[in-house]
């Protein structure tokens, strides 16, 4: 996925979720954050950041803040953008090569799940979820709880004792991690319905991106460990 219109500027401060100042060409303007998370270990006063400008002029902020640069390599925070990566790559053919049927948002029990697909007789249920926490080489997630998360895990164990195939997609906005692990200490719910999940038959995959200021691609498979640490 590539963003059509993408500057570098330099991060300020973020004065709420939704907004953050930065730098452009000797200015300082608002911009919206495209990442409801906390983000902290990545918003730091001074680091570099890529800007997507908007199309629509009549917007109060004329920028978005879509990826950032960390310690020399750009992360995408655009919380959107795991779906829409994570669509094409399944797009491609990869992971269900035979795959005739291939539906985003597709409604099951009290969820919304991102991909509904079908292959042969199989009929699966994949969610995404984009991970952009990384802390010395480990990606983990949640970043802050979430109890959607753990409703969105529970329905996909609901689904394999009806029939379905489920399936859930960590990705890591970012290249350069060596291993993810549930975040334990941030919301040990999620983690032990993440390990539930898994020994109930859900295929739980994390991969990693190519990204660039302006440009995020799904990339290799990284090892998930399971373990508290």
């Amino acid at each position: 996925m590539i963003y059509k219109n993408v500057t570098e500027g330099r991060f300020i401060k973020r004065p709420n979720r939704f907004i953050a100042r930065v730098r452009l060409q000797g200015e300082e303007i608002s911009c919206h954050v495209k990442n409801t998370g906390r983000c902290r270990e990545l918003l730091i006063p001074g680091c570099l950041v890529g800007l997507e400008k908007s199309a629509n002029l009549n917007r109060k902020t004329a920028y978005d803040l879509v990826s950032v640069q960390k310690h020399g390599r750009w992360v995408n925070m655009d919380s959107q953008m795991a779906n829409l990566v994570a669509g094409e790559w399944l797009r491609e053919g990869e992971l269900f090569p035979k795959a005739s049927v291939l539906r985003p948002e597709v409604r099951y029990g009290n969820s919304r799940f991102d991909f509904y697909l079908e292959e042969g007789k199989r009929k699966i249920f994949l969610e995404v979820k984009g991970v952009t926490l990384e802390e010395e080489g480990i990606a983990r997630f949640p970043d802050a709880p979430t109890l959607r998360g753990v409703k969105h895990l529970k329905e996909l164990c609901a689904c394999i004792q009806e029939g379905y195939e489920a399936w859930l997609l960590f990705v890591i906005q970012m290249k350069g991690v060596r291993e993810f692990r549930p975040n334990w200490a941030t919301h040990r719910e999620f983690a032990e319905t993440l390990l539930l999940a898994k020994k109930a038959g859900v295929k739980i995959l994390a991969y990693d991106c190519q990204v660039d200021m302006g440009s995020i691609y799904l990339d290799a498979p990284v090892p998930i460990v399971w373990e508290e640490g």
